[in-house]
């Protein structure tokens, strides 16, 4: 059965085969009055798929549409909808339902609301679970549907979606700006628009990178110097340094966070957005001392900061970094096994919907 009883998407059902797409139907959430249906244009591939599919962050629940960085057209609104209308170009992100009442949610902070649904492999009160934007169309709450400006292409909004919003809210939430000096580890899908954030905002921006063949992209980005963290003694140079770091890289686990962290100013942050698979390394209580410094990290971000980051991104017309594929078993395929070994620069939006879901 076609929309709007049923949607169609690009799903797996066993984590032992995480990459092997099949398209199936799968019925969405009963539609309310605060609802939007889109019909989706493009979605980017988000390091948070491969560790859902792959298995590495737990079991899901199965078959699974990944994605949560999607844009599309809104097709459907609610009656009590306000703040979208049938025909806008809107995106979606990691979060698509909160309870909007608890005091989380009522001082932007919906994002950590405890009763919180994450836009895929998240059951909502019925029991239905939520599916991403490998797909169709999605259902959404108008709350966590963001209209997108006119000059921000589609294939670079998605990633904005999470990948963006992920780095752009530890950053205006430590207030960086001018007079700040900032680090980014890693450059990937996340470390890559940190850069763009933390330069755009007006901050010192430095990049640590264990990858030399990165410096130039690290430098068009709007990094003022590169740090090669393979060299001897890297860190010495760099005591009592910067105010915040950001990390952004997917193997924490095997850092010597000492050394990173030697790195920061008095009462500097260390604040972690990439999510590895396996534990941080062991610390000793004594080695937040010689500097005050502090471990960190956060959760996707709020409604007022996604609004204001795509307010800033269409200003300034910041582009991300960005490789198209076009959906499909092999195409799906292809993106999530490529961003698991990191072979994108810096990430996939999943593109041609039209073709394989009609208009």
């Amino acid at each position: 059965m076609p929309y709007p009883d049923t949607f169609e998407g690009y799903m797996i059902k066993d984590q032992s085969q995480w990459s092997d797409f099949e398209k199936k139907e799968f019925k969405p959430k009963k539609f309310e009055d605060r609802d939007v249906d889109i019909k989706i244009e493009c979605c980017g591939v988000c390091g948070s798929d491969v560790h859902t599919i792959t298995g590495g962050w737990g079991e899901c629940p199965l078959p699974i549409c990944v994605g949560h960085e999607v844009i599309g057209k809104a097709i459907k609104v609610g009656d009590k909808v306000t703040s979208v209308k049938v025909g806008d170009r809107v995106g979606v992100g990691a979060q698509i339902g909160a309870c909007l009442e608890c005091k989380l949610c009522k001082s932007d902070n919906e994002n950590y609301c405890p009763h919180q649904v994450s836009t895929y492999g998240a059951p909502y009160p019925d029991g239905t679970i939520a599916q991403g934007g490998f797909s169709s169309h999605i259902r959404a709450h108008e709350y966590f549907t963001f209209p997108i400006p006119g000059n921000v292409e589609s294939k670079d909004a998605g990633p904005m979606m999470c990948a963006g919003l992920t780095t752009w809210s530890p950053l205006v939430r430590a207030k960086v700006g001018p007079g700040k000096k900032v680090a980014i580890l890693g450059i990937g899908g996340l470390g890559h628009f940190g850069i763009l954030w933390a330069s755009a905002l007006g901050a010192e921006v430095y990049v640590l990178s264990h990858t030399p063949n990165k410096k130039n992209d690290a430098l068009k980005l709007g990094a003022k110097e590169f740090i090669l963290t393979t060299e001897k003694d890297w860190a010495k140079p760099w005591a009592y340094t910067f105010d915040f770091i950001l990390n952004a890289a997917d193997m924490t686990n095997e850092f010597n966070i000492q050394e990173y962290m030697s790195t920061l100013n008095v009462n500097g942050d260390f604040h972690n957005v990439g999510l590895p698979d396996k534990p941080l390394p062991q610390m000793m209580a004594q080695d937040f001392a010689p500097n005050g410094a502090k471990i960190s990290g956060s959760h996707i971000g709020s409604r007022a900061e996604i609004l204001a980051m795509l307010k800033l991104a269409s200003e300034k017309n910041i582009k991300p970094m960005i490789e198209t594929l076009d959906i499909s078993e092999k195409g799906c395929k292809e993106a999530v096994e490529r961003v698991k070994v990191n072979d994108v620069r810096y990430r996939f939006t999943l593109t041609g919907y039209e073709k394989i879901f009609g208009k």
